[in-house]
């Protein structure tokens, strides 16, 4: 048993690593995660992926490049530039999977201002945006603390029952031991009657 959960929590650490690195641990390299929430992008950012977004110089955005920037209501959203107004200092956007009755692409209604740009994305990794999304809101906040402190509850259990079986071992031992010293004495009584026995 003990075996077996020692190959689960070193799983369980490798596990853990890797989603700190990827959910923090590259911010040290100047890149932020980002859950992707809608499919205005897919099939290049599908639903539930996880981006990872770089910080830009506005100026050396082109046309076809994808950029994350702010919307007015505060969240973040990542389309496609097809126009870029170096005047204005604007961005024309647009959601590759956004498209009409005839197939064609829509244009998003307001362009972005080079201000509002957070970054380009470099590369994404699909499904871990769910994992991100569970493990920093709730609920998952909170079913991650409890299965936490169930592994390391189980974790003492576990040791502490790995710590029986030697004393157990040790209980008979001493108690064989006495056994075999206790006849000894009566061995003793029964050689000294029969040799009084002899004597009469």
């Amino acid at each position: 048993m003990q075996r077996a959960w020692n190959i689960f929590l070193a799983i369980c650490v490798v596990i853990a690593a890797a989603l700190a690195v990827a959910f923090a641990g590259v911010r040290l390299i100047g890149l932020t995660p980002y859950a992707v929430l809608t499919g205005s992008m897919e099939p290049e950012l599908p639903v539930g992926s996880l981006i990872f977004v770089r910080s830009v110089d506005p100026a050396d955005i082109q046309v076809g490049d994808d950029i994350t920037f702010k919307l007015q209501s505060g969240s973040l959203a990542t389309h496609q530039v097809w126009k870029v107004d170096t005047a204005a200092q604007t961005f024309y956007t647009q959601g590759i999977a956004n498209k009409d009755q005839d197939g064609n692409i829509m244009h998003d209604g307001a362009p972005v201002a080079w201000s509002n740009v957070v970054g380009s994305p470099v590369f994404c990794i699909p499904y871990l945006g769910y994992i991100n999304r569970f493990c920093t809101t709730p609920p998952g906040m909170y079913i991650l603390v409890a299965a936490v402190a169930l592994v390391i509850a189980v974790s003492i259990v576990v040791e502490l029952a790995n710590m029986r079986p030697e004393s157990a071992k040790t209980a008979p031992t001493a108690a064989a031991t006495a056994a075999t010293e206790a006849p000894a004495p009566a061995g003793g009584h029964f050689r000294r009657s029969s040799a009084s026995a002899d004597d009469r």
